[in-house]
């Protein structure tokens, strides 16, 4: 038999199959079992350890790159993902620049580091540095326009359809809300209607080329394969013989709707994909998008803006999830202002966007804790598609950052389970820099202290990488409540357009994780109805190979909720679960015609009044101001005991004391963090009975932990003293649990 050369393309597609597998796993499962992980600590591996990216503003000269490499090698880095830009004086895609960087890549491959593909010339993902705008015209980003003919009847109205795709024509009565389709009056562009008796206004949608910025049409995939094959495919052409080895991942970066004017991205397939998806047009439903059109308010704008959010999730995320798989690498990257509490006017749903995803992302830059507040949405989606790895790009555009806060930021992240550190950014030209700091071996303070830092955040991803997050809360994402809330006009897309204003769930999430020191997981509402299973007492999110446990839910404010999520939150409770609701109690249904049940249901856990005092064996309280101390008495329990138990002591400053719990390979791990400029003294009691031993990230030691053992409520207790110095962490690890 004669085989094919060892690049033809024939050989390399069969192993990219072959790696894609592989490397998946990787992304989503364990490595190695606990003998490994105990070895690995003191000097973790290098492929633990993080891969800044790298800009290149200056022409990358070989003998410049190489020596950054080495230096980034000496200095604990794994590898890099490149960042071109204008001052690389190359043209992207170019030949010139295709061997440049096959240069770097090679470089890489003698040296044992290893790349991340970053997809754009700058950002946000999705121009191909221009070549899109170039090349497919017709492919780039589409918006929703509306047109407004105020009629007053009876009498006949003639008016010229708006240019562009037509999306619906329909005339609402300003009154009543009356809304009827028009559409068939239309003839060569002009619509004729008999306008009845009363104050009309006739609506035209019509979605129409925005273009801006050259990006692509995140909605439709067939124009996302437009954008992969000016660079993903060009990429693999040049360097496939490195994909799934070398290369392991890709990175898109700020992919988002504020990039289109008004924020109105939208699609001319939109309706076309609606009616196969639900089975019926979703013209009436139009009006929703700006106004109140009554009762189906809530319902029509979950279809629309919750449809919106699945083509994003699917149309760009997945479709680069799915080629990076077909060619042996894994995707991750994030969207733009995480930190919005209102993602449907940005990405849709922060959630969802992550169900195709290998490793979710998030982007903390400008400032120490400016995202903080998105951190547990992301690693939710982790926990939520069953992922293992959730990415963050940190440190950018932080100028004359203090060196402790490249420890401050890793410690308040990986405690909300993030576990894949991108520090930005390392440069070419450390003269001419953009978005300060340098964080290479040339440019102190930083260069001395990286060597410590790369074995720090090496030591928590090859221990935080590994098992599954323990959490007993779950916090319904608000989403439907989000998108009942949501309309085009008012605002500004990039601060996120409308923010409803019971939408509490991000202060919610804060004063349970770090002031009541619980923690817990958003949960999504297309996740709970596919995969919750309620038990005696328990709420089960359920996976193939592990589960997580709820004993308390809670749903924080909003206009609206799903009634099939609302039904299963009524099972658990009438089986004995918790359940808190907060800020606003919603008022309608996400799905049209059973706002009715929304409310029995509300009225069976909370009582005539709203209050609380349901019929049930379960316990449901509604919190209408849910500060720290109004959660932490809801969460108050005679029957059971916290899975950790500790407090923040008196004086801390300047950052967070914060805890993370996870189960690998069958024992408890929990990762204690003080970022605060203050030593931190303070008991701990964990739910049950085990031995335990202190793994300190910052030495690579390992001792015994001195722990003394009771009970509490007829419930094994381990208790210890806890004592953290300033900008310290420890992992505590059960060495044999007990019952």
């Amino acid at each position: 038999m004669i085989l094919p050369r060892r690049n033809s393309p024939v050989v390399w597609s069969a192993l990219a199959a072959l790696a894609a597998a592989s490397i998946f796993a990787a992304a989503c499962r364990t490595d190695g079992a606990w003998t490994d992980i105990r070895r690995d600590f003191a000097e973790p591996p290098a492929r633990f350890k993080p891969r800044p990216l790298w800009f290149w503003n200056a022409v990358p000269d070989k003998a410049v790159t190489a020596a950054l490499m080495e230096g980034a090698r000496a200095a604990g880095y794994d590898g890099f993902g490149i960042v071109p830009s204008a001052k690389m004086k190359v043209a992207f895609m170019s030949p010139d620049y295709l061997d440049r960087y096959r240069e770097a890549v090679d470089k890489a491959a003698e040296l044992g580091l290893t790349m991340c593909l970053y997809d754009e010339f700058w950002f946000p993902s999705g121009g191909a540095g221009g070549l899109m705008a170039k090349t497919f015209p017709d492919s780039l980003s589409k918006r929703l326009d509306l047109a407004v003919l105020p009629v007053a009847g009876p009498r006949r109205f003639a008016a010229a359809v708006p240019a562009g795709k037509l999306m619906a024509a329909v005339a609402m009565n300003e009154t009543t809300r009356e809304r009827r389709d028009v559409a068939a009056g239309i003839k060569d562009g002009r619509l004729l209607w008999d306008a009845p008796a009363g104050r009309w206004t006739v609506l035209f949608f019509v979605c129409v080329a925005d273009g801006a910025r050259g990006l692509v049409d995140y909605l439709d995939p067939a124009a996302v394969r437009d954008f992969l094959s000016l660079t993903y495919e060009k990429y693999y052409g040049r360097l496939g013989s490195h994909f799934g080895s070398t290369i392991d991942s890709a990175f898109y970066d700020e992919p988002t709707f504020h990039w289109v004017q008004g924020g109105r991205a939208w699609t001319p397939a939109f309706n076309e994909k609606f009616r196969a998806a639900f089975g019926y047009d979703p013209s009436l439903l139009y009006p929703a998008l700006w106004f109140d059109i009554g009762p189906d308010t809530a319902s029509a704008r979950n279809a629309l803006f919750g449809f919106r959010a699945e083509l994003f999730a699917s149309g760009f995320v997945k479709t680069l999830a799915d080629w990076c798989r077909a060619h042996g690498i894994v995707l991750t990257g994030h969207v733009d202002q995480e930190e919005i509490v209102n993602p449907v006017g940005l990405c849709g749903d922060l959630i969802k966007i992550f169900r195709d995803q290998p490793i979710p992302g998030v982007d903390e830059i400008f400032a120490y804790g400016r995202g903080s507040k998105a951190f547990k949405v992301v690693s939710s989606a982790a926990v939520n598609y069953d992922r293992r790895k959730v990415m963050t790009e940190t440190y950018g555009a932080m100028k004359d950052m203090p060196v402790a806060t490249l420890y401050r930021e890793a410690m308040d992240q990986f405690a909300k389970g993030i576990n894949v550190m991108v520090p930005h950014a390392v440069w070419t030209n450390p003269l001419d820099i953009v978005f300060p700091p340098e964080l290479s071996s040339r440019t102190q303070p930083y260069a001395a202290e990286l060597p410590a830092y790369n074995r720090y955040v090496g030591r928590l991803q090859r221990i935080l990488q590994q098992g599954v997050p323990a959490a007993d809360v779950a916090v319904l994402y608000p989403i439907a409540g989000l998108q009942a809330g949501y309309y085009f006009g008012p605002g500004t897309p990039y601060e996120g357009g409308v923010i409803p204003p019971e939408a509490d769930y991000m202060d919610v999430g804060e004063r349970l994780f770090l002031g009541l020191k619980r923690d817990y997981t958003f949960l999504h509402p297309e996740v709970l109805a596919a995969k919750g299973r309620v038990e005696d007492g328990v709420l089960r999110l359920v996976h193939p190979d592990w589960s997580q446990a709820y004993t308390t839910v809670i749903v924080p404010g909003a206009s609206a909720v799903r009634a099939d999520n609302l039904r299963t939150i009524k099972a658990f409770y009438d089986r004995g679960g918790r359940v808190i609701f907060t800020t606003r109690l919603p008022g309608h249904s996400a799905e049209p015609g059973l706002d009715g049940e929304v409310r029995v249901l509300l009225e069976a856990m909370l009582g005539p009044d709203g209050r609380g005092g349901g019929k049930g064996p379960g316990k449901a309280v509604f919190l209408p101001d849910p500060t720290t101390e109004a959660l932490g008495a809801a969460l108050a329990d005679e029957a059971s005991v916290p899975d950790i138990d500790w407090k923040t002591p008196a004086g801390i400053k300047g950052g967070n004391l914060s805890c993370l719990h996870k189960v690998i390979e069958g024992r408890d791990v929990y990762f204690f963090a003080n970022s605060s400029d203050d030593k931190a003294d303070t008991a701990v009691r964990l739910r049950g009975r085990f031995k335990a031993e202190a793994w300190d990230p910052h030495s690579g030691r390992i001792k015994k932990l001195k722990v003394g053992r009771t009970s509490d409520r007829g419930r094994a207790v381990t208790e210890f003293e806890l004592s953290l110095p300033p900008l310290h962490s420890v992992f505590i690890v059960t060495r044999a649990k007990q019952p």
